[in-house]
């Protein structure tokens, strides 16, 4: 499917896919920067280009709730994204740490930082989300939103 700006830019998954290589965890805030008319689209691409993806179940249900709104072509894009990221189950340990943290946080942004948070191969999470980006680097993950300031979640009261 291509989703390239000007060009036709086949999504694929990446060649690095695979236990022990670094991972990064993206949300549905993330995931839709791929969809036409996405505000930080040009930047996400290419910061994202040749890294491993992953998310959970929840991060694609996001992505393509917000294609849906959009149109046929943002659908259509959110289901080549999804054939392309690593869509991570949920695991005890994922699900355990989400316990911990839903008292501060959403349900699913508790879902995000469990899933995140117990993969050994997430280093980074990149968001748009305020709550999922404060509570990731208090767990020590670098945060990241391509097109926005660094630690932009800091000055955001």
């Amino acid at each position: 499917m291509p989703i390239g700006e000007d060009r036709a830019v086949p999504l694929t998954p990446s060649p690095f896919a695979g236990r022990g290589v670094p991972a990064v965890y993206v949300d549905g805030s993330a995931l839709s920067q791929y969809l036409p008319d996405a505000p930080f689209r040009a930047t996400w691409l290419a910061w994202v280009d040749g890294r491993r993806l992953v998310t959970n179940p929840v991060g694609v249900t996001e992505l393509h709730g917000i294609a849906f709104a959009r149109g046929a072509q943002a659908r259509a894009v959110a289901h080549a994204v999804e054939q392309s990221v690593e869509v991570l189950r949920f695991t005890d340990q994922a699900l355990q740490t989400a316990s911990h943290v839903s008292t501060a946080l959403s349900s699913f942004v508790a879902l995000h930082i469990g899933t995140a948070v117990a993969d050994p191969d997430v280093e980074v999470v990149a968001t748009y989300q305020l709550d999922l980006a404060r509570v990731a680097a208090l767990y020590r993950l670098a945060v990241v939103s391509p097109g926005w300031p660094d630690r932009w979640w800091e000055n955001v009261s």
